[in-house]
């Protein structure tokens, strides 16, 4: 897609990470899922497979950009919990867009928001976000 849109929307976007602290990319990445996730629905309910498709795949990535973020050392159990979470969320999708399972999608995009709103939450002015890497 070559679009001038596409190309401002893209270009757009590369301005808003290039500038975002560690906190806010985390951020982005979860509202990057979200998205997806609601389209996937859109897609899933319309019998739209390719569309479905793409959105969990790009979710999948999302959710595995996420996961290797983490920060084992420092993170403890949670990033321990985390990183299987981030695994049962991958493995939730995959079999969703297998068996065009909408309420697994919307399964999945439930714990997103869960982490999405615990994440906001975060005062990032007070934690010790440096590196990129999250809990």
């Amino acid at each position: 897609m070559n679009s001038p849109a596409f190309q401002y929307r893209k270009l757009d976007v590369q301005s808003l990470v290039s500038s975002a602290n560690p906190h806010k990319l985390i951020g982005m990445l979860f509202d990057g899922a979200c998205s997806r996730l609601a389209q996937a629905c859109g897609h899933a309910m319309r019998g739209d497979h390719e569309g479905r498709g793409r959105c969990i795949g790009e979710t999948v990535s999302i959710v595995g950009g996420l996961q290797a973020s983490l920060d084992q050392e420092k993170g403890g159990e949670l990033a321990a919990n985390l990183d299987a979470l981030y695994d049962y969320m991958q493995r939730r999708l995959f079999r969703a867009n297998a068996d065009n399972d909408i309420a697994a999608i919307r399964e999945v995009m439930d714990l997103v928001r869960t982490l999405q709103e615990a994440w906001s939450a975060i005062d990032p002015s007070v934690t010790n976000i440096t590196s990129g890497t999250h809990s």
